[in-house]
């Protein structure tokens, strides 16, 4: 059975999310190079995406392998980074094609996370991005933050991307533990669905040390600000011990 995001990540979503330019991607990385510098060491991109932070990390020194399940994504990804240090990887982040520790950082940015129905699986995800870093290496991710879904929720918008029409649909299901996200083109008449996992900080940070790692840092906006309640992201920071 084909899962939502083998469909969703590809040419459709590229066209539907133009305006996602460098602004917030130059920031959040520009937050992890300052607590983890990347200057000549391997980072792991895990669900890179069209590689937005991939080329900033590129750009800030890094050694980048870009990971991801959708091809279109990856192509975008290899020509919007160009850069001879950058390779990218198609697969699935529950079976990561590296071998143990052989990776200094790895960063997951960006909500790219969270797309499978069973935290099992997302817990194996963590475990695999531990499992390959070297010792002393670093774990970012940087996610949704459930509170600050639930409060700030739009059940419904319209809008226009370039000469397409869409209509988006939000609703909280199974107890709040699920956003979907319903998709609806009127140029062709075709729809997708996004349905992500929200975690509070407590969940994600329990995975994170089920994982064998050491959260030493969290931050709750891409400006560095602290983790509360009330903020948008939450973003942690870990080390393998």
């Amino acid at each position: 059975m084909t899962e939502w995001f083998e469909q969703w990540f590809g040419e459709a979503y590229l066209r539907l999310y133009p305006h996602r330019d460098d602004e917030d991607a130059a920031a959040l990385t520009a937050l992890v190079h300052a607590e983890v510098p990347v200057r000549d060491r391997d980072v792991l991109d895990l669900a890179c995406g069209p590689g937005r932070h991939a080329a900033q990390l590129c750009a800030l020194g890094a050694r980048v392998v870009g990971f991801d399940l959708s091809m279109p994504l990856l192509s975008r990804a290899k020509h919007r980074t160009g850069n001879e240090h950058a390779h990218f990887v198609r697969g699935d982040m529950r079976r990561l094609p590296f071998g143990h520790a052989c990776f200094d950082v790895v960063v997951n940015l960006f909500t790219s996370f969270g797309f499978f129905s069973s935290d099992a699986q997302h817990q194996t995800v963590v475990e695999e991005a531990a499992r390959v870093l070297r010792p002393g290496g670093r774990f970012i991710i940087d996610y949704l933050h459930a509170r600050w879904v639930a409060e700030t929720l739009v059940p419904r918008e319209e809008l226009h991307v370039g000469e397409q029409h869409v209509a988006i649909e939000r609703q909280l299901v199974d107890g709040g533990r699920f956003i979907v996200k319903q998709f609806h083109l009127d140029s062709d008449g075709r729809s997708f669905v996004e349905r992500v996992r929200l975690f509070s900080p407590d969940e994600l940070t329990a995975m994170v040390r089920n994982a064998g790692l050491r959260v030493v840092r969290q931050f709750g906006d891409y400006g560095g600000a602290p983790l509360t309640d009330a903020a948008p992201r939450i973003i942690l920071i870990a080390e393998t011990s």
